[in-house]
């Protein structure tokens, strides 16, 4: 099943899971450390605690501050692509619902699924060969660059993760995000030392 079928079969808690687990794969561009988004993984555990992550979202912008209106830097190469990667990311959180119910979250999680894959493309030291993400997410993965294709396999896997177990999928859920997380924070540091 492709990435764009999951999306539109997943209920309101795989929904919600799979848009904080693109976020949290992009919380290192946004200087946040691993425990800033656990209130909102928390949260999830609950048929439905809306209060909780209400206030979970609150005091994760709180911690990672900024707008979405960061600026991209200006000229080419890899600060670039970095600082168009970080606005991403800042969306994706500025985008976020306060409430989980599942029409507001489903069109959250579609766009945080495009916005993560367009970071790891930005990020990723080789070209995609295909320009629509539109047709990665459908599941046409010839030619695609590494990076990419190991972010659309984590979105995947937590999606099918929580369709088959519900609550119970959670831990997997989130350990793929951790594992994620770690990939673009190499990522990332690889880029700075290289300049």
């Amino acid at each position: 099943m492709s990435l764009v079928d999951l999306i539109a079969q997943a209920d309101e808690r795989g929904l919600a899971a799979s848009g904080l687990a693109c976020l949290d794969r992009c919380v290192p561009l946004l200087g946040g450390d691993d425990e800033v988004l656990r209130p909102l993984w928390a949260s999830l555990s609950e048929a439905d605690d809306t209060a909780d992550w209400s206030e979970g979202l609150r005091q994760a912008r709180e911690k990672l501050g900024g707008s979405e209106g960061s600026e991209v830097s200006e000229g080419s190469g890899e600060a670039s692509g970095e600082g168009e990667a970080a606005v991403l990311a800042r969306r994706m959180l500025s985008a976020a619902p306060d409430s989980r119910c599942a029409e507001k979250v489903r069109v959250w999680a579609d766009a945080c699924s495009v916005a993560a894959l367009q970071i790891h493309r930005l990020l990723d030291s080789v070209d995609d060969q295909d320009a629509s993400l539109d047709s990665r997410r459908e599941g046409r993965t010839e030619g695609m660059s590494p990076l990419v294709a190991a972010e659309l396999r984590r979105q995947v896997t937590v999606l099918e993760v929580l369709a088959g177990h519900g609550a119970g999928g959670l831990r997997r859920a989130l350990e793929v995000s951790i594992e994620g997380r770690r990939v673009l924070q190499a990522v990332v540091a690889r880029r700075a030392r290289l300049g």
